[in-house]
């Protein structure tokens, strides 16, 4: 018989309120060791108070919050408390010199995953930086890496994925889901709820709901639990049943299915089509965009002065079809937010010429929080938009509608905008620009401060919209439910599309890590003299260059393949074996890529 895991935290009959608002009322739970939790429910529903109030750094109103006695936690909120005077070592470390934190392998592993390498590359002064000169996401960083570092029972994080990038996320779920500390995490980044939680807790009207496994469990259970709650529940426009349906027909890139219980799901979704028909969506965006949106022809784009100009595309040609969805990626710096202001016409490309279809109407969701008057009402500041918007399919909403679909309900709407909180306000933005009506969405980083109710209403309305869409994000889980296809900036000057999706992209940086961290050859007696040796390096040097130009130009020849057959198989429609001959030719010429993008590395390394 396995032994009863240790209690570590109890809440007994909790309550806790701000000012008129019950956030939660009379909560009775427990968190024992070895749970893995992860918390869900509407912005300002009151996780972060959740987890504030079970590491006793808010008192609550009444009840009782106990814990096991000598334990350990760990809190990372969305405010950190470093110390701005302190450098990064000493928050780390506790200034030991380096041999000694060195000879600690989880310790480097934490630095390695959070910071991409033990030297620091991206701090000029290394562990000796101060912290107070650093921005809001390294710091964050610092804090994240200091309650990973440190020896607890229990980790309380809020929104731990906060300004990391993929591969930063993907490390961080690997080392989550088996470390020791129980966890407790807010967040609103689904694909990293079911890679590390095994149970998740919904806030919801003062009460804390307990469901089994991660969020594509809490999907199925809360659908069937509305299910049995309403017996004239309306399946067709259910939220929770469409996107149970997704993930458990779609996203082909996704290497984790839910291991949920499949009878029950497939009954539930029996009924229910795809979650969008991607045909239907492209013949009609191709009527209102016609057939050229956005194209690059050789452009090449920098950014910087002198010595530290970097040069973010090289001869870039490229283009954003009607009705195309496509699905950024790339390291920090790469390049993506720069592709997007090339695309609106906000900068001019070194050389090489931006093509901007006519009829293209678009729209820009950036990272910064657009401002609005804070004297206006909620719903004032949408109608100034306009008062209705078409969602496709001869669907109409009014702003009214629009604003309950996006959690802005009843007596919400006419809420003074000065008074919405930062997520609030960015759902505002995001309604703002759809009731624009454009038919072609730039999204840069659009899952900032959207909590998951709102991202799975805003999934909905693009299941439907005409139009062609660029998502620029971090977020796994939003990309493969919104776009269809996926391409990368790995930092070179060249854009290249993925078939893998994100797992592609992470096995690319993995391999590339990999050679470019190998170690280097130390010189022997046997090896030439110099003078030999700089002759022979000169001889070899012309060939490797000539050798990386042919995998260049046939990386070009590939690229441009790739979609020519992808612009194939949109037109295609009902026929299965053009379909089938287009992506087995699409297959091979993945394989021939990878082959060379790993030579290209081996030489330029």
């Amino acid at each position: 018989m396995a032994p009863q895991a240790v209690n570590l935290v109890n809440l007994e009959n909790v309550s806790k309120s701000y000012t008129a608002r019950t956030l939660l009322d009379r909560v009775s739970l427990g968190l024992s060791e070895g749970d893995r939790i992860g918390v869900v429910g509407r912005n300002g529903g009151g996780k972060s108070t959740l987890l504030r109030v079970l590491a006793k750094l808010d008192e609550p109103d009444s009840g009782r919050v106990t814990h096991t006695g000598g334990l350990r936690v760990a809190f990372v909120g969305q405010h950190d408390t470093l110390d701005p005077a302190a450098t990064i070592r000493h928050e780390l470390v506790a200034d030991k010199p380096d041999h000694q934190w060195l000879a600690d392998a989880r310790v480097r592993d934490v630095i390695e995953g959070l910071f991409g390498g033990v030297d620091f590359p991206a701090f000029p002064e290394g562990m000796d930086t101060r912290i107070g000169p650093l921005s809001g996401g390294e710091r964050r960083r610092v804090a994240l890496a200091k309650a990973l570092i440190g020896e607890h029972d229990l980790l309380l994080l809020d929104e731990p994925t906060n300004h990391l990038d993929v591969e930063g996320i993907a490390w961080l779920a690997r080392h989550l889901a088996t470390a020791k500390p129980a966890l407790l995490t807010v967040t609103h980044d689904r694909w990293f709820l079911d890679a590390v939680t095994t149970r998740t807790w919904e806030v919801v009207n003062g009460q804390v709901l307990d469901y089994d496994g991660g969020y594509s469990a809490y999907v199925l259970a809360r659908a069937e639990r509305q299910r049995q709650a309403d017996a004239e529940w309306d399946r067709k426009q259910n939220l929770l049943r469409k996107e149970l349906a997704w993930l458990r027909r779609g996203a082909p890139a996704r290497t984790s299915k839910p291991k949920f219980r499949i009878e029950a799901a497939n009954a539930l979704i029996a009924a229910e089509p795809p979650v969008r028909d991607s045909a239907e969506l492209q013949k009609f965006a191709t009527s209102r965009l016609g057939r050229t949106v956005y194209e690059f022809e050789d452009v090449s784009y920098s950014v910087g002065d002198g010595p530290e100009r970097k040069q973010l595309l090289k001869d870039v040609s490229w283009h954003l079809g009607p009705g195309e969805r496509l699905g950024l990626i790339g390291v920090n710096g790469s390049g993506k937010s720069s592709l997007v202001r090339l695309l609106l016409g906000e900068v001019k490309p070194d050389s090489g010429r931006v093509v901007t279809g006519v009829t293209v109407k678009p729209a820009h969701l950036s990272q910064e929080v657009a401002e609005i008057d804070p004297t206006w009402r909620v719903l004032e500041a949408v109608e100034k938009v306009h008062s209705t918007v078409d969602i496709g399919r001869g669907k109409t909403l009014t702003a009214s509608q629009l604003l309950e679909r996006f959690g802005f309900t009843g007596e919400k709407q006419w809420t003074r905008v000065g008074d919405l909180s930062g997520g609030e306000r960015r759902r505002l933005q995001l309604l703002r620009l759809l009731m624009d009506a454009p038919n072609v969405l730039l999204l840069d980083e659009p899952t900032n401060d959207l909590d998951i109710d709102t991202l799975t209403a805003f999934e909905d309305i693009l299941d439907s919209w005409p139009g062609s869409l660029l998502v620029v994000s971090h977020d796994r889980y939003f990309l493969e439910r919104t776009t269809d296809r996926v391409a990368a900036l790995y930092g070179d000057g060249r854009i290249r599309l993925l078939p893998g999706g994100v797992d592609e992209y992470l096995e690319h940086r993995a391999n590339r890590v990999a050679r470019v961290g190998e170690p280097r050859t130390t010189k022997t007696a046997s090896q030439p003299s110099n003078q030999q040796k700089g002759s022979t390096s000169a001889q070899e040097q012309r060939a490797t260059k000539k050798e990386l130009a042919r995998i260049e130009r046939r990386l070009d020849k590939i690229a441009e393949t790739e979609a020519k057959l992808h612009e194939e198989l949109s037109k295609i429609g009902g026929d299965y074996l053009a379909a089938a001959e287009a992506d087995a030719k699409l297959r091979e010429l993945h394989e021939e890529r990878l082959r060379l993008e790993d030579e290209w590395l081996s030489l330029s390394a």
